[in-house]
């Protein structure tokens, strides 16, 4: 039978859906491509904003459209956070839950058995273990990732994310060297360490989240990058040990959310804008040529002009290498979806295209920052203007004049110019 999976969201859901396809390749399944017309058809949800579950829901009205006799599986964070999704989605053949991911080809058969809708999801509660997911290639990606936690603690009021994966759990410290070692042996050059929080690592075993990445920074001769991170986590301590890795990546994507401390409180963040500000200092003083990334939210519930303004202000202070904005959106269930003050869809609009204005300023000041060093930089793809891009240590976007031959493979350049959304580089000795 032919298989394949659509994923949508982050880069836990990209790994976990790697881990499924290795486990339908080893059942007997071909697994095609998302274009191509399969028997079993699988969606790995986001229910991240009201958005990414409405992109779910029109996945699958078209996967029935396009093949009435196929078998649907809706897996994911929507699944498990929202049970009832079956009831609504009568073109889903299967609704499975993240923590019952395990039984994936048990109850395909199930189904095939039975021909009748099937929902299989199960609770987390607070014993649950750490699922170990073996994976050591992803499909037509220069880079690959690795999932060490799973789980969220802090219940932002505005996060449906706690109920969809339930309490941290963390993996051990072989699983980490293993699975680095696994990737390096099939070539990869670089692994993007990844978590739902995953600067959490080590809270429920002893273990400190430093120690997670000492251990993938020494297994393998690769270099190691962080996904997203809560930014109170990133003590000194944790920072000088890990500026001693060669192999550790300068990038750090501090989710900040919003510049304003009233705003802050309300979203059940747990630092204030001079605490975020004194880490982005830190980083800059231990590391050479850091990059700090982030996301941003603008509308939230009760943002009045006074505080959107705050954010705004600190955002341009901060000198953000990216910002990744995006409007609040409402999820049933959480707290800030019972609270008043909600705005409309319009002041949202011209809130993200303010900030993204700064955004793109502060962008612009960091590549041009860049010219004129000499960086290594993995390629990734060759671009649609002929040229190859790929990403610094410091995640420096890059155009570089090369060859296919160079894809996968990591080169010393020098940056000459800064271009668009990118920097311009020349390859040297």
């Amino acid at each position: 039978m032919r298989a394949k999976i659509i994923t949508l969201g982050c880069k836990v859901n990209q790994f976990e859906s790697q881990a499924m396809l290795r486990e339908l390749a080893e059942n007997g399944y071909q697994i095609v491509n998302e274009d191509e017309q399969a028997d079993i058809s699988i969606i790995n949800s986001c229910a991240v904003t009201k958005v990414s579950e409405q992109k779910a829901v029109k996945l699958i009205h078209r996967l029935r459209r396009e093949n009435p006799d196929g078998t649907i599986v809706l897996t994911g964070c929507m699944a498990q956070a929202f049970p009832d999704s079956g009831e609504k989605l009568p073109e889903a053949d299967i609704i499975l839950g993240n923590k019952r991911r395990r039984d994936l080809i048990p109850v395909i058969n199930e189904y095939l058995g039975k021909k009748t809708q099937l929902t299989s999801v199960e609770e987390y509660c607070r014993s649950d273990p750490y699922e170990d997911l073996f994976v050591d290639d992803f499909m037509n990606r220069t880079r690959a990732f690795l999932k060490i936690e799973d789980g969220c603690n802090r219940f932002c009021s505005y996060c449906i994310i706690p109920y969809a994966r339930g309490r941290v759990r963390s993996c051990s410290l072989q699983y980490i060297r293993d699975e680095i070692k696994a990737f390096a042996a099939n070539g990869y050059k670089e692994i993007v360490i990844i978590g739902i929080n995953l600067s959490s690592y080590g809270s429920d075993n002893g273990l400190k989240f430093s120690d997670a990445i000492a251990a993938a920074c020494e297994s393998a001769d690769v270099r190691i990058r962080l996904g997203s991170l809560e930014p109170e986590s990133m003590d000194n301590e944790t920072l000088k040990i890990l500026a001693g890795y060669k192999n550790f990546c300068p990038q750090f994507h501090l989710a900040l959310q919003s510049g304003c401390n009233e705003t802050l409180k309300r979203m059940n963040r747990h630092y204030t804008v001079e605490e975020y500000s004194e880490i982005v200092q830190n980083i800059r003083s231990i590391f050479d040529n850091p990059s700090i990334t982030t996301d941003v939210m603008v509308g939230f519930a009760g943002e009045t002009d006074e505080e959107f303004e705050s954010s705004l202000r600190f955002v341009e202070k901060t000198g953000f290498a990216r910002v990744h904005i995006f409007p609040y959106s409402r999820r049933a269930g959480t707290a800030a979806d019972r609270a008043g003050g909600h705005l409309s869809p319009e002041i949202k609009k011209e809130r993200a295209a303010r900030m993204a204005q700064i955004a793109s300023k502060s962008m612009q000041d960091f590549l041009c920052s860049q010219i004129g060093r000499t960086e290594q930089v993995l390629i990734e793809a060759r671009s649609k203007n002929g040229m190859y891009e790929g990403y610094t240590m410091n995640y420096t976007p890059v155009f570089v004049s090369t060859d296919d031959s160079s894809i996968g493979r990591i080169l010393n350049v020098r940056i000459t110019c800064a271009q668009g959304d990118r920097c311009i580089a020349e390859i040297v000795p």
